[in-house]
């Protein structure tokens, strides 16, 4: 799948030079500062409300190669796919637990993870947007392919054929929201068993269209989706046989409450969402209201700075886990008030 086309704009070129000038002065500073230890992970004291910052670049286990999508299960276990098609997972202080490869990566590799909550946590399954080859994975939390629940995995406009899917999440009652990106900007619905109920959206820069819904997260009867190259959150009203469209929060820009590719969505207990952006390389907490509150983060290197961040998730001791992406590691910090 490709990404944004940020490469020439001025402020993508601003930070290419700030970046250069960093590695130029520092010797990759945020490198040697997350590679103290074995694990990649180190304490972070001194730099705000960052906690701790894990990972670093490289293919063994505890590192990433521009890790892609992250979700959060029942004990707060973190599951990490990067750029190899490999999903570690890690407990909530950064140490490694466990890993398996998705079973093709020729084409492209994952964009989004989800745990779909069952009856028992035992039962758990993680959802996987195996984006390049148009299907919905899905696995066992100790990485059991579960092949009979799996949707998709033929090209195609049709029901149940996909573009290049990007997210995948289930409500309450066991139904799957599954968004592509590429020929049609689009969700479909399908029934606990996979059979297609049906679709909505389009590509479009108006309401109730969408381009590039990257992040799909579903709370009570509400689906929040990040309408990523529109720039927006879009919400629905999932409770009946169709989908109601709730209203739509944002527009492109730098200021608080606009967005410039959001790329990830968490939600909190609050009603309110915090929004990874990938284009302004920051993370925004809004409230219920769609007010904005708070600002985290900022183009770099350091600690307590982004580059390019695709996701992010919360913890049960209210404790953000952002994926930063091309600095290839995980930053753990308080929730920004």
């Amino acid at each position: 799948m490709s990404q944004p086309d940020l490469r020439h704009s001025p402020a993508t070129l601003r930070r290419e030079m700030l970046r250069r000038e960093m590695l130029r002065r520092t010797g990759l500073i945020a490198a040697a500062a997350v590679g103290a230890a074995a694990t990649g992970c180190v304490p972070a004291s001194g730099h705000g409300r960052t906690e701790l910052v894990w990972g670093r670049r490289g293919q063994s286990a505890g590192r990433f190669l521009k890790p892609r999508a992250i979700t959060i299960d029942r004990n707060d276990q973190l599951y990490i796919v990067d750029t190899t098609g490999r999903i570690q997972v890690f407990d909530r202080d950064g140490n490694w637990l466990r890993e398996w490869k998705t079973p093709e990566t020729k084409n492209g590799r994952p964009t989004g993870l989800a745990i779909q909550h069952r009856r028992a946590p035992e039962d758990d399954l993680l959802l996987v947007a195996d984006t390049h080859y148009y299907r919905m994975l899905v696995y066992t939390l100790d990485g059991s392919r579960v092949q009979e629940k799996e949707i998709g995995g033929q090209a195609g406009r049709d029901p149940g054929q996909f573009a290049f899917v990007t997210d995948a999440v289930s409500d309450r009652d066991g139904c799957y929201y599954i968004g592509e990106y590429g020929d049609s900007d689009r969700i479909q619905k399908f029934d606990p068993d996979g059979n297609f109920i049906t679709q909505w959206g389009g590509t479009g820069r108006e309401i109730e269209k969408f381009v590039r819904p990257q992040s799909l997260v579903i709370a009570g009867d509400t689906l929040w989706i990040a309408d990523a190259c529109n720039h927006r959150i879009q919400r629905y009203d999932i409770s009946g046989s169709q989908p109601r469209w709730i209203d739509a929060w944002g527009r492109q820009g730098e200021q608080p409450g606009q967005f410039h590719y959001p790329y990830d969505l968490a939600l909190l207990g609050d009603g309110g969402v915090l929004v990874c952006e990938y284009g302004n390389q920051r993370i925004q907490r809004l409230a219920a209201d769609g007010t904005p509150q708070a600002i985290w983060g900022a183009p770099g290197f350091e600690i307590g700075q982004l580059y390019q961040p695709w996701g992010l998730v919360v913890d049960s001791k209210q404790r953000m886990h952002v994926l930063d992406s091309n600095n290839h590691r995980i930053q753990r910090t308080r929730l920004p008030v």
